[in-house]
């Protein structure tokens, strides 16, 4: 087995670039099975997507899936930072004319059609990379950078999908997006620890006087309660900020948003309802409000 096999090795084995590209049409049934088998609430959304769009979402989700996975699940730095490279020369294939991986055989389709700006995707690779190296973020605005990378672009693309690029509208899928990822992060802390990582605020575990030892012992103490109090606060902020862009855009994708908004609004409240105890038991949202937000949404496309 050569080293670049070894590295891929540490992942599913459909996922390594093979000799030579395949067809178009199976490089789009690749996507749309990864998108179909990887993430449930994906799968969801795109029952309100115009038809037309769905390959191309599936093509976009294919490459944020792996691309995520390739940071996040090696459990090696040094080879995630070696995938990430291999992976962004695929990337400079797709746009080049000339790519092997199935995902970017699919996405050079989508790419040509709306025009998607390189920079967008290898935004994301920009802070799968970070992860490797930044473990502690010692400032929220620093936060705010690798939100910058890591939740915003995705959000760039799906407006690029449905044909939006006006400064505008990113801002507010930016409050969006950057609001998704804190409600995760808030609901994943021991999670995250456990693979080295603390993305809650240096300054504000000093502010409240919480200690990363409480994290590592699972200690919900009264000062780490209030500090996701505060947090929690802080992200429905930024929720709020980019309630605005469901108005500007078209339902069918105005139904997407708010079930994603809501989706991530639960997570929050299901940490209040925890009495913001996130560590050592993570938070989750019932099937029953999944199926309630599913209905809101599914109602609001019949009327």
């Amino acid at each position: 087995m050569s080293t670049a096999d070894q590295i891929w090795s540490h992942l599913p084995a459909e996922y390594a670039i093979p000799a030579r590209a395949p067809s178009l049409p199976d490089a789009q049934f690749y996507c749309e099975r990864l998108a179909r088998t990887h993430y449930e609430n994906f799968s969801v959304a795109t029952w309100f997507l115009p038809k037309g769009l769905r390959q191309h979402f599936f093509n976009v989700y294919a490459y944020c899936r792996i691309s995520d996975d390739l940071g996040d699940e090696t459990g090696d730095p040094t080879a995630s930072l070696r995938l990430l490279d291999e992976w962004e020369a695929e990337l400079n294939a797709c746009y080049g004319g000339n790519p092997r991986h199935p995902v970017f055989v699919a996405l050079a389709g989508t790419v040509r059609a709306f025009e998607i700006p390189r920079q967008t995707f290898a935004d994301l690779l920009t802070a799968f990379r970070q992860d490797q190296t930044i473990t502690r973020y010692e400032t929220f605005e620093d936060l705010l950078g690798y939100c910058h990378y890591s939740a915003n672009p995705v959000g760039h693309l799906v407006l690029y999908l449905c044909g939006y690029r006006d400064a505008e509208r990113q801002q507010l899928s930016d409050f969006t997006c950057t609001a998704l990822q804190l409600a995760n992060f808030w609901q994943d802390v021991s999670v995250d620890y456990k693979k080295g990582r603390i993305y809650l605020p240096l300054e504000d575990l000093k502010r409240f006087g919480v200690s990363e030892a409480d994290i590592s012992a699972n200690r919900n103490t009264a000062q780490f309660r209030e500090m996701m109090r505060f947090e929690v606060e802080r992200a429905r902020g930024w929720f709020e900020r980019g309630l605005p862009l469901a108005g500007k855009v078209s339902r069918e994708l105005a139904i997407d948003i708010e079930l994603f908004s809501r989706g991530g609004q639960e997570i929050l409240n299901a940490i209040e309802r925890r009495d913001y105890a996130v560590l050592g038991r993570r938070p989750s949202i019932s099937n029953f409000r999944k199926l309630a937000l599913l209905a809101r949404a599914a109602l609001h496309k019949l009327i």
